[in-house]
Order: structure tokens, then sequence, then C-alpha cells
């Protein structure tokens, strides 16, 4: 298996080549959070000039993605944090729960929008 592996040259990234593809994956995330927020934009503009009904799709994905990276930016530092005896381990527990009402929040939101607007799910 490693003889296969190291035929397909598939090797461990150094350090360079991790933050080249950091830097990569972060401007992605910048362009489609930039692109849904021109969206959500567009949509809401559209809703105002000409009357017609709200696509909540972007303003979801929108929301999605930020809590996304939120929640898993928290935990990974957790668990980057967990065996360290400096770093205070309550923290981050505090905000992931802090998180979690938060998402739970917007869900139901989400959830009593599109039973006021009488969207069929």
């Amino acid at each position: 298996m490693r003889r296969i592996l190291k035929d397909l040259n598939f090797h461990r990234p150094d350090e360079m080549e991790r933050h080249i593809l950091f830097k990569a994956q972060r401007n992605a995330y910048l362009f489609l959070v930039a692109a849904l927020v021109v969206w959500s934009f567009y949509e809401s503009i559209r809703v105002y000039i000409y009357h017609s009904r709200l696509n909540l799709l972007p303003c979801l994905l929108l929301t999605a993605a930020v809590l996304i990276q939120s929640l898993s930016q928290l935990i990974l530092t957790r668990g980057a944090v967990k065996d360290d005896e400096d770093s205070c381990e309550t923290g981050p527990l505090v905000k992931l729960v802090l998180l979690a009402c938060v998402i739970a929040a917007a869900a139901v939101t989400a959830g009593a929008a599109v039973v006021l607007m009488g969207v069929r799910v």
C-alpha cells in the first residue's frame, strides 16, 4: 500500500504548501461570502422594487456558511488547547454552547419565516 501511495506521489504537505492551501481556501471562502451578500442584497432590492416573493436561499446559505466556519474554528481551537495547562479550557466550550444556541435560534427564525410566508416545504 505504501508503495502505491508513493508511486502516486502522495505526501504530506510541508509548511509552505499548507500556508498556500490555507490562503487559497480563505480567498475562496471570502469570495463565496461576498457573492452570497451581493445575492442577498439583489434579492432584497428585487422584492422591494417589484414586490415579488422573497428568495431566502442566499440568506440561509450565508448564515449557514458563517455558522459552519465559526463552529469549526471553535472546535479546532478547543482541540488545540485541550491538553494545554496554561489555557482556559472553558472559554471555547462556552463559545461552543453559545454558538449552538445561536444556530438553534437561526433555525427557529428560518422556520417561522417559512411558515409566515406561506411557503410549502
